[in-house]
């Protein structure tokens, strides 16, 4: 039986809830900021499915997500369907000229072996890969809004 490990971060991003939303829900754009996420692709028979590639020090997960909510500016919350198990949600926060985006990211790693692993250093690499990704966001959604 699978572990389900959870993980949240957040980032503060002085820039306005429209760009960031407009940024973040545009899906295929991902690997711009998310080191690990080498493709994200809309499935075009359905737009609530996306396809997912992840690679990392020559392991390659692929998987395929469905929307389960989406509210503009505020939540984006989503499942795999199959591939590599996972679930989470994208929460957005304005405050007036600014925005604080949250990241809460769940996977599934096999009973007490993923528990360990969590405990000993899994966690800490994902939750610090997860923060580095809301730092390029950050970074690019700066760049976007400069550039306006």
């Amino acid at each position: 039986m699978a572990e389900w490990l959870e993980h949240s971060v957040q980032i503060e991003v002085e820039a306005p809830i429209e760009l960031v939303w407009s940024l973040w829900s545009d899906l295929e754009q991902m690997p711009r900021w998310m080191k690990w996420i080498d493709s994200v692709k809309i499935s075009p028979e359905n737009p609530e499915i996306s396809l997912w590639k992840l690679s990392t020090n020559g392991l390659e997960f692929k998987w395929q997500s469905r929307m389960l909510k989406v509210v503009k500016q505020q939540i984006i919350q989503w499942e795999s369907v199959d591939g590599l198990p996972n679930q989470g949600a994208i929460r957005f926060y304005d405050r007036h000229g600014s925005s604080i985006v949250k990241m809460t990211i769940s996977y599934a790693i096999p009973g007490l072996i993923g528990k360990i692993m969590d405990n000993l250093f899994l966690g800490r690499i994902v939750e610090s890969t997860i923060q580095a990704d809301l730092e390029r966001f950050k970074e690019y959604a700066l760049n976007v809004k400069a550039n306006t």
